[in-house]
């Protein structure tokens, strides 16, 4: 049987916010495995225990730049957020923005040959890192060009949102704003990945199957297979629901979806694209108190 340690617990509890002891039990029976006990609760608690895709697990910055029909938006990665907030470090993350934009580099190692003020880009990162004494990392970047306009939103510098449309601005940037808030998974359900479908109607069979072998326990009868059937399609239709964009209600009034506001505003979305700061990226669980005892024995030691 696998070892459940605190530090197991404790990023279940950091990525699903269920009980300390729910998540204990969940690790126990999935024998350790992080993303096969966070589907366990999610079969058990249901939508309590899906929010690890809206905590930042990691520090950093998104910048973007936008000349005409033309920007780009990035993602610079540093260890902690009070480097986050330095000047240097932000001006980086900026320059690289415009670098992406001007120039088109098909991905990371492409952009780290690039000019930027007489040296390449990864010489001015090793720089840097030497300067601030962290470690920064270039995660991802995406670049925008064609007929449609930009609409840019910043939530700080942890949240950016690049909107593409054609016609009204003041909806565009409202939507940017939604976007930022909501953060959908596509525009519509036909854009929405067959694999992150697949994993809700898995996860909502498994719900079901739960709740049968209950009633069996119980001494009731369970649901028909058809009904049973009927119940995991309605949920996945309510997962597309709430996480495509045109469905969602809109954040500033609530007797609109986001396609009756844009349809009243004229306006059509070519694509939307946000990145948080640190999604999807596990964080180390830091426990200062234990490295200062540990310090502490190794020097009574040597």
């Amino acid at each position: 049987m696998a070892e459940i340690t605190a530090s197991m617990v404790g990023e279940l509890r950091a990525r699903t916010d269920a009980p300390m002891m729910e998540c204990k039990k969940a690790l126990i029976e999935a024998q350790g495995e992080l993303d096969k006990a966070e589907e366990l609760l999610r079969v058990k608690l249901g939508g309590k225990a899906s929010k690890a895709s809206s905590r930042v697990t990691s520090e950093g910055i998104v910048s973007v730049f936008v000349s005409g029909n033309t920007g780009a938006m990035i993602e610079l990665n540093c260890e902690t957020d009070f480097v986050a907030k330095n000047e240097d470090f932000l001006g980086f993350g900026k320059a690289l923005a415009e670098i992406v934009a001007k120039q088109n580099p098909v991905d990371v190692p492409a952009l780290s040959a690039l000019d930027l003020d007489g040296v390449n880009v990864e010489t001015r990162r090793t720089a840097l890192i030497g300067k601030i004494g962290e470690n920064i990392s270039i995660r991802r970047f995406k670049r925008f060009s064609g007929d449609a306009k930009l609409m840019t939103y910043l939530h700080g510098t942890r949240i950016g949102v690049v909107v593409e449309y054609v016609g009204d601005d003041v909806a565009a940037k409202d939507v940017a704003m939604h976007v930022a808030a909501m953060k959908p998974a596509a525009l519509s359900a036909a854009e929405v990945s067959a694999e992150l479908i697949e994993k809700e109607r898995h996860v909502a069979t498994l719900k079901a199957a739960e709740d049968s072998a209950k009633a069996v326990a119980d001494g009731k009868t369970p649901q028909p297979a058809e009904i049973v059937a009927r119940r995991v399609e309605g949920a996945v239709q309510k997962f597309l629901k709430e996480v495509c964009l045109y469905d969602q209600t809109f954040v500033k009034n609530d007797k609109q979806t986001v396609a009756q506001m844009l349809k009243a505003a004229d306006t059509k979305l070519k694509g939307f694209t946000v990145f948080v700061v640190g999604e999807g990226i596990a964080k180390k669980d830091e426990d200062f108190a234990a490295e200062v005892a540990a310090q502490v024995a190794a020097a009574k030691a040597g």
